[in-house]
């Protein structure tokens, strides 16, 4: 019988109980291949992530699965297990081996404890969304406040505008509908420093996520291209009061570099034995 041990942290808060859950199994060498997505299932969180061995680039290297698909890229699972690792590893900086690069989180701390953590992620692609009209009517909108674009660091997510927080709290979109498209919809509302988001992802089998890392940085880069934040200028993202999990994403983007950041609180210990 094997045992495969696992940590679980609320990531994107600093309070427990909020934020996205995320599974960590701290050392996946001897977990086979053809169960790491049936434990991810079992889990049933937005995504659960195996650590194994680093390489001269990197100090750990991870893989990222949500309930049905492998990931190569995701910003809450690489914050989420930056916490959890570098606080045994004593790391002011951590490097995170991922399917779409290095990823360096740069940690802040109040005397042993970490409490703060920016990631540098891959600088997105951007093109035009394939079927844009067919995605609007599956949200149940008419237009989006900005151009509908879609954006790739690893993971692949639309940017749809509304008018204010109102409206995208009260959106209801065809989730059935949305399953048709192979990427993430990430729907947004706010002005300045303070916006607020909702991200839709059925074909990863996510209905909808707390709080999304891996859609943060780009939706500072759209909001950046198209005028509605200065570049570098720090936004602060509120997501996930829909679905009972409050989430505080932290981002800032100019034309080459961006970075998302946020806490992360460990809550859980446990273990499979199989």
């Amino acid at each position: 019988m094997a045992t495969y041990r696992y940590v679980v942290a609320d990531v994107f808060t600093d309070v427990p109980l909020h934020g996205n859950q995320l599974a960590v199994f701290t050392d996946a060498r001897e977990i086979p291949d053809e169960r790491l997505q049936l434990l991810a299932r079992e889990m049933n969180l937005s995504e659960t992530v195996f650590v194994y061995p680093g390489g001269d680039d990197a100090h750990v290297r991870i893989r990222i699965f949500t309930p049905f698909v492998e990931l190569q890229f995701a910003g809450h699972p690489v914050l989420g297990s930056a916490f959890v690792l570098a606080g045994p590893l004593q790391l002011e900086e951590i490097h995170i081996a991922t399917g779409a690069g290095v990823i360096p989180v740069r940690l802040e701390r109040e005397e042993s404890r970490i409490v703060f953590g920016w990631m540098q992620q891959p600088y997105p692609s951007v093109e035009p969304v394939p079927d844009e009209a067919a995605l609007l009517q599956a949200l149940h909108l008419n237009s989006s406040e900005l151009p509908v674009e879609l954006y790739d660091n690893g993971v692949r997510f639309a940017y749809v505008g509304l008018g204010d927080a109102r409206r995208l709290a009260e959106l209801e979109p065809d989730l059935q509908a949305l399953r048709r498209f192979e990427f993430g919809v990430d729907c947004f509302a706010g002005s300045g420093a303070s916006w607020k988001t909702r991200m839709f992802a059925p074909a990863f089998g996510v209905a909808e996520d707390p709080a999304t890392g891996s859609a943060a940085g780009p939706l500072a880069v759209h909001l950046v291209r198209h005028r509605a934040v200065e570049r570098g200028a720090e936004i602060r993202i509120a997501q996930g009061a829909e679905i009972a999990r409050p989430s505080t994403l932290h981002a800032r983007a100019d034309d080459s570099r961006v970075e998302v950041g946020g806490s992360a609180v460990l809550v859980a210990r446990g273990e499979f034995r199989l």
